[in-house]
């Protein structure tokens, strides 16, 4: 099981096209904060129908699109 398993059973189940969360959204849902190993689990989001698009620093923002 990936640590990012939450994070993509979330966007699983909420159904929506496009999320666009902030970190701080995203460590409510796991419960810790991202780092830069999320670049190597990114692609697991598509195992569960998303793909991790933008991610933005600066704004401290990451979409994700359904495929």
């Amino acid at each position: 099981m990936s640590k990012y398993e939450p994070l993509w059973k979330y966007l699983k189940e909420n159904y929506k096209e496009n999320y666009k969360l902030s970190y701080e959204e995203i460590k409510n849902i796991l419960g810790f904060d991202i780092d830069h190993s999320f670049l190597t689990y990114k692609k697991e989001a598509r195992e569960y129908g998303y793909e991790v698009g933008r991610i933005s620093i600066k704004e401290k923002t990451i979409v994700f699109n359904k495929i």
